[in-house]
């Protein structure tokens, strides 16, 4: 495909997030007011606990079969090792600009942690629809690529809130805001559904009456330590959640009969779940750009930390993510599939996830800076995205 060909492909799903999140971010401004902290509130709730697992699990059990799973096996390698390499080079990035105590866990989780889920998920169907894909038939192209989108997305969300959410926890130890964020929300209210599930109480009496048996008192206790140390309860996310049932319906034959299917006897509550599932992109676009609202108002962070996570993010973790992928496929470890090894590229190139800067609430640390980074992020992913996207594109398609 001519270079100019595959640059409109990759254009066109860029342009829509923007057009998206300009709406979103419209609609925050005070004089406006419909998406306002609260509205955010409720609709990130409806997003967490509805749309995106509904998402997730309606894509993967209508796509994921017992020998595709055995091909998807690379992913979660792929993830990891993006993770961990956003990690080391946020690591030095902390040391090279002697970052503040209070930001270096929010430094190298921007680094490590990229948008796995709702970025790839907006960018592949959109890729898809357009004349010229190399990606084959558009519904094939649309139902396999919305799959390996959802499984991203589920990974995504178990790696960032077992693995950001316990460095940013761990980094937050060293200050003394970490006292204010335990005593208040700071007024932003998608803390509040998040906070009261992470952050169990103990009850006193209840312990009181499990010390009567010591063996089942000492298996709970490392148990709930256990549970605290990485975060259990958020990586059963929904979002998690909703891709283990979507694969336990594509892999179990018998329940993949009964909701899979126009012929299925309970097809409708699939095409309930893919119903809902569908509002989930606009929707998270359009809170994504009202939540950049902050950003524009600035904070203390140096220019220098937000450059070196704009570097690392969209110059370096795609340059490695390439020698991965190619290395995965020179030792054959990764199938003939374009659009999957495509899926697997753009994994390094996304602006860090969104969910960061609940994370940054959570703890009371970095709040204002982290609005500060993923404003700069988002508005220069427009081209970066666009420009690995033709590239990534070129790449599998030769």
């Amino acid at each position: 495909m001519k270079v100019i060909s595959l640059f409109m492909v990759a254009s066109m799903p860029i342009i829509k997030v923007l057009l998206i999140t300009a709406i979103g971010l419209f609609l925050a401004f005070d004089t406006v007011d419909i998406l306002g902290a609260n509205a955010r509130k409720h609709l990130n709730k409806v997003v967490f606990f509805v749309f995106n697992p509904a998402l997730v699990g309606s894509n993967l059990g209508k796509t994921v079969t017992l020998e595709s799973f055995l091909k998807l096996w690379f992913m979660p390698v792929n993830v990891l090792i993006a993770f961990l390499l956003g990690s080391a080079l946020g690591w030095v990035l902390v040391k090279l600009t002697n970052a503040p105590k209070h930001l270096k866990g929010l430094i190298i989780g921007a680094c490590s942690a990229g948008n796995l889920g709702n970025m790839i998920i907006i960018i592949i169907p959109a890729i898809c629809k357009e004349k010229g894909s190399p990606f084959g038939a558009p519904d094939v192209c649309h139902t396999y690529g919305m799959a390996y989108a959802s499984l991203s997305m589920a990974l995504g969300a178990i790696f960032l809130w077992s693995y950001v959410y316990n460095i940013v926890r761990i980094s937050s130890k060293d200050t003394t805001e970490i006292a204010a964020g335990d005593d208040e929300s700071n007024g932003d209210a998608s803390v509040e559904y998040i906070r009261e599930p992470l952050l169990p109480s103990t009850d006193s009496s209840t312990m009181h009456s499990v010390d009567q048996i010591p063996l089942l008192s000492g298996i709970k206790d490392r148990f709930r330590k256990f549970s605290k140390m990485i975060n259990l309860k958020s990586v059963l996310a929904p979002s998690t959640s909703g891709a283990i049932v979507g694969f336990a319906i594509g892999v179990i034959g018998p329940i993949r009969k009964l909701l899979i299917g126009n012929d299925a006897p309970l097809h409708v509550i699939e095409d309930t779940a893919y119903l809902l599932g569908e509002a989930a992109i606009p929707t998270t676009t359009l809170i994504l750009g009202a939540n950049l609202l902050r950003g524009l108002k600035g904070s203390g962070i140096q220019l220098r930390i937000v450059f070196g996570i704009v570097v690392v993010r969209y110059i370096f973790l795609p340059l490695f993510g390439i020698l991965v992928i190619k290395g995965a496929i020179h030792f054959g470890l990764l199938p003939f599939d374009p659009l999957f090894q495509f899926v697997l590229l753009i994994q390094y190139a996304v602006p860090p996830a969104m969910n960061i800067g609940t994370i940054t609430q959570l703890f009371g640390t970095g709040q204002s800076e982290c609005s500060v980074i993923m404003l700069w992020t988002y508005a220069l992913a427009s081209v970066a995205l666009t420009f690995w996207c033709t590239f990534f594109l070129w790449l599998v398609a030769s």
